[in-house]
């Protein structure tokens, strides 16, 4: 019966370690010309099998993630997307970044943002 057991829990703590590619989730973060003026940013990403796939922002202001990229061997991601702001106008947002600690689950996105001729820092962190 022990046995059973032990092995009822292994496989389980197995199932729950099984989280899938390291872009798959749901990332929180922001992006801003400066510390004070950021932009709140969530994305909800998943991966097909060959490309990145996703929305920002999901709720009434969700964009989805157009051309994106991965490259996994230096782990750059690249994305764009046409987002309403907070006064409703569309806009078009670029986002170059690097994924750091990507065996954590905790890992993050950190690079560059671009919208129009405003440019800033981009960061993202995994949520569990």
């Amino acid at each position: 019966m022990k046995l059973k057991l032990l092995a009822v829990a292994l496989f389980c703590s197995a199932l729950l370690a099984q989280e899938g590619h390291p872009m798959r989730g749901t990332w929180h973060g922001s992006w801003g010309p400066n510390g004070q003026e950021r932009t709140p940013v969530t994305l909800v990403m998943d991966w097909d099998g060959k490309d990145v796939t996703g929305i920002m922002n999901p709720g009434v202001r969700s964009s989805k993630l157009e051309k994106t990229s991965l490259d996994a061997a230096n782990w750059q991601f690249h994305f764009e997307s046409d987002y309403k702001d907070r006064s409703g106008k569309v806009s078009h947002v670029v986002i170059d970044a690097q994924i750091q600690e990507v065996t954590s689950p905790r890992r993050q996105m950190v690079g560059t943002w671009t919208d129009g001729t405003q440019k800033g820092d981009f960061k993202a962190v995994r949520d569990n």
